[in-house]
């Protein structure tokens, strides 16, 4: 996946302005910045939703489109039919060119939908009606559909923001297990970062319209930030946490795991 030059903006407003990177396959990144900082934005245009102001933007190799069907996306926010419906049709209604209501999905299409039912360990919800299912295992059900095209790119908005922290380590876990054994590229956006430490293979941290992408060592350092802010910034690590907060004690911007790190950084 790479970035070349590439400006967006949302509503007349830039977001993002000039960004260039490039992100090897099979990566893990931990996409971090404070609301409003660009990173649904960028999901979108990574998805063709929204055309960038200027620069490129390539997936596998090929210009973005909308509608790739090697991207698998799962949004911020999204409004899960309830009733009786079950888990597996959940899953089902997000085969490619299906709809609520048809009763056949051919059997390449059911064969797909207990594939991914299978690859997140959802098999015992394929039955059980959606509106019975607690968030985590409705954010199972969210996963699957993302994985029914078999996409080498995942693309998730905030997925554990309804998550207890047991089901945060837990998602996270299976989402990294899964794009190894498919060396899938996984850019997952986070408001508690902290379930990714140890797991992510790199950072990329949105703020002021920049984009800096590096190793959790490289990009969350006082010096980084600053830098990427352009106003001081501190890092400051305590508790086996690592805050990210403005020179003279203003609000953290952003708060992480760090085990066994010194004090500031």
């Amino acid at each position: 996946m790479s970035l070349q030059d590439v400006t967006l903006a949302r509503g007349g407003r830039v977001v993002l302005s000039q960004i260039s990177l490039a992100i090897p396959q099979g990566s893990f990144v931990g996409v971090l910045g404070a609301n409003g900082a660009g990173k649904t934005t960028l999901f979108h245009a990574l998805l063709g939703l929204e055309p960038a102001v200027q620069g490129s933007m390539q997936i596998n190799g090929q210009p973005v489109r909308r509608g790739h069907r090697a991207v698998g996306y799962m949004p911020q926010m999204r409004k899960l039919i309830g009733g009786q419906f079950t888990g597996w049709s959940m899953v089902a209604s997000a085969l490619h060119g299906q709809r609520w209501g048809l009763p056949w999905y051919g059997r390449a299409g059911r064969a797909a939908v207990d594939a991914a039912l299978a690859a997140v360990d959802a098999q015992d919800l394929a039955q059980r009606p959606v509106a019975t299912l607690s968030g985590g295992e409705r954010q199972r059900l969210l996963l699957a559909q993302t994985l029914l095209d078999d996409p080498s790119v995942l693309l998730l908005d905030e997925p554990l923001a309804s998550l207890d922290p047991a089901r945060m380590r837990e998602t996270v876990e299976r989402i990294h297990t899964l794009a190894r054994a498919r060396s899938m590229t996984v850019l997952m956006s986070a408001h508690d970062i902290n379930p990714l430490l140890g797991l992510m293979d790199h950072v990329l941290y949105l703020a002021r319209g920049k984009a800096l992408l590096g190793t959790v060592d490289e990009v969350i350092t006082t010096k980084a930030l600053t830098a990427l802010y352009g106003a001081p910034v501190d890092v400051v690590r305590a508790g086996g946490r690592v805050f990210v907060v403005a020179e003279g004690g203003g609000s953290a911007l952003q708060e992480h795991d760090c085990g066994g790190c010194g004090a500031h950084a």
